[in-house]
């Protein structure tokens, strides 16, 4: 049973994050989840404030003797990416996360679990809650919809923070203390056209589904080499409207900026007599895909159906253009850091594709921690797009944070985790986007780190979280600050 959760041992914080996982909380839906936190602090009698933007501060004053410390701010998000498969009817504003102990990790039942961030959520209010902490002074900031536009942390404004640490609990695998992280770009992208192209008489119509893929965080999980499933569609489509006669009434594939595409579907028209010639394609097709992203995707499913014919098709010249655009965009890794090998430098991620009824809609998130190789990778998108006649508008851009290894929180955080685990932690830069160079431009002169514990698939009904490491890093954090 999902209870089972609220005994884990470090127990407050499961038991606080068990409680978040019974609160609704999809981007954009920060209302309830914004109201536990405020009914939290004030029933602990702590300093509790709302910011215009909706992010809470909750201050908590030091351990008597420690009044002359440095204060220290714990910051995590409060919303999650909300994912299903799509055999189940999960209702994300409505039905609570069916979170549920599976061996070593906590999981969830065919959706996301919401460890991002919720396990950072309850790692700051089991340290509120604390009476035997040692520390001084202290604050935790929860920031609102993170995942979407990190509109919480653009709309910090100076001076409502009083921290000069600011402990980042958003990462994602413990032993290691990240000190940067990529800046990103949204681009949304969209082909009009009238509406009343009819089927060509004779025609049948069929609808492909490509489904089964992992996923993922695009920025945690892009230099996996995981499939994306509109690029994969696309792919399949270029070669039955060059070769079959096919033509594309409606397509989606993609859900969220920031997830790989796990799912795509599109509903195409052909002469009927080549209808049988496409069920044996789409075999050969799912064979070829499964065999190049063997040891990568096991569960790759592509499969047609006929369907009734649709009233009307995307005209042809559209249909091509976008084809093309789909086919000659720039997805995954671009380039890796010098300074940090291994590390994702520039990438792409052909988010969203819907298309149907005048309208084509696209996004694609692009990231890097060079600002002009963001603004190179965001041209090169621009211009296949444009090229194709379609309209490309940025939107949500933000800067990266900028490695500091010589900070004092990340020697005193080193120190910590020597004294408690025997080794020194890995300190890296991350690919995906943290509120910390956001929060940075308005607090320019607090030190940060970001760490976690182990975190499996974030923004996929995969996603889970090691208990073991949850313990290792609430440990961190109480050695962290009595250190402090």
């Amino acid at each position: 049973m999902s209870a089972e959760i609220k005994t884990l041992v470090p127990q407050p914080v499961w038991g606080y994050f068990y409680d978040l996982t019974q609160i609704p909380r999809p981007t954009g839906q920060m209302k309830a989840v914004t109201q536990y936190l405020i009914d939290f602090g004030r029933e602990l009698g702590l300093e509790t404030k709302q910011d215009e933007a909706g992010n809470i501060l909750i201050s908590k004053p030091a351990t008597p003797g420690r009044e002359d410390r440095k204060t220290v701010t714990l910051q995590s998000h409060l919303d999650m990416v909300p994912q299903k498969n799509s055999t189940v009817a999960h209702d994300f504003p409505k039905d609570p996360i069916d979170a549920y102990i599976d061996g070593d990790w906590v999981t969830a039942r065919d959706t996301t679990l919401g460890a991002d961030d919720g396990i950072g959520v309850a790692l700051a209010l089991a340290a509120l809650a604390d009476t035997t902490l040692q520390h001084g002074p202290l604050e935790a900031l929860f920031t609102v919809d993170e995942e979407v536009g990190m509109d919480g942390a653009f709309g910090l404004k100076p001076g409502f923070l009083k921290g000069d640490f600011l402990l980042n609990c958003d990462s994602e695998e413990e032993g290691e203390l990240f000190v940067g992280c990529a800046g990103g770009a949204d681009l949304n992208i969209s082909f009009q056209y009238k509406e009343g192209t009819p089927p060509i008489e004779g025609d049948a119509a069929v609808k492909v589904s490509l489904t089964g893929l992992k996923g993922g965080h695009s920025g945690v999980d892009i230099h996996l080499g995981r499939a994306n499933a509109n690029k994969l569609l696309f792919r399949f489509l270029k070669e039955i409207v060059r070769d079959y006669g096919a033509r594309l009434s409606f397509v989606e594939g993609g859900s969220l900026r920031n997830a790989i595409p796990r799912e795509a579907f599109a509903i195409i028209t052909l002469p009927a007599d080549e209808v049988e010639a496409i069920w044996e394609l789409v075999a050969d097709y799912q064979d070829l895909y499964r065999n190049e992203y063997a040891g990568i995707e096991e569960g790759i499913t592509f499969t047609a159906e006929p369907v009734d014919l649709p009233a009307s098709l995307i005209p042809e010249e559209i249909q091509d253009d976008l084809i093309n655009a789909i086919e000659g965009c720039q997805n995954g890794v671009i380039s890796y850091l010098n300074d940090f090998p291994g590390t994702v430098e520039t990438s792409s991620n052909l988010a969203l594709v819907k298309g149907g009824d005048g309208l084509i809609d696209i996004k694609i998130l692009a990231r890097s921690s060079s600002d002009s190789r963001k603004e190179a990778i965001c041209s090169s998108l621009e211009s296949v797009f444009s090229l194709a006649g379609a309209k490309v508008e940025y939107g949500g851009s933000y800067g990266g944070w900028q490695p500091n290894i010589h900070s004092e929180i990340l020697q005193i955080m080193q120190k910590s985790y020597q004294q408690l685990y025997g080794k020194t932690p890995s300190v890296k830069v991350m690919h995906a986007g943290l509120e910390c160079g956001i929060i940075q431009e308005s607090y320019p002169k607090m030190e940060m780190i970001s760490f976690g514990p182990n975190l499996k698939h974030p923004h996929s009904p995969d996603e889970a979280v090691e208990i073991r490491s949850v313990g290792k890093v609430w440990n961190l954090i109480k050695t962290t600050l009595e250190n402090i």
